[in-house]
């Protein structure tokens, strides 16, 4: 019997140890962290992007959403970021080939920001108000204040430097 115990014991453990990984690994790719995911590169989407901000990875956002933002730089969020028509179209297909496909906007509309999608609010919910209106840090779009390896693709936790 006691024999019987110690197998029936270790196949629980292995059996929760398994179930913890698991869970662990579905939810790094549920919440939008993709740890072990190279960041795609485009070289026009780099440096266009990189000029004026972090050139945020395509997985943030749905394809509907990078396709309106693409559509709009002239007023993208206050400033006049266009570019011509050849830059536009490469960047845009480069965005949306490698879009968000689990997530889709709310409501019809397409999410503008990403500090909008429901995994960054879930990933960013313990962040204090008084932390996003730090001088350093100013608003939930300037990940490179915390996120030390932002501008790499790399978000992990493991990275993070909250500015005093």
């Amino acid at each position: 019997m006691l024999k019987n115990y110690r197998q029936f014991s270790r196949i629980v453990v292995c059996t929760l140890l398994l179930l913890g990984v698991s869970i662990s690994s579905s939810r790094a790719d549920d919440d939008g962290e993709e740890r072990g995911l190279p960041l795609v590169v485009n070289a026009k989407w780099k440096e266009e992007c990189s000029g004026c901000h972090i050139a945020y990875p395509p997985r943030f956002l749905p394809e509907r959403s990078w396709r309106t933002l693409m559509s709009g730089l002239d007023k993208h969020f206050g400033s006049d970021a266009s570019l011509d028509a050849a830059t536009v179209q490469e960047i845009t297909m480069f965005l949306e080939k490698n879009a968000d496909q689990r997530h889709r906007s709310m409501g019809g509309k397409p999410i503008l920001r990403i500090s909008e999608m429901r995994w960054f609010k879930s990933e960013h919910d313990e962040v204090s108000s008084r932390t996003w209106r730090n001088p350093k840090v100013k608003s939930p779009s300037n990940c490179g204040a915390c996120h030390t390896q932002a501008d790499l693709g790399d978000f992990s936790e493991r990275n993070v430097r909250i500015p005093r």
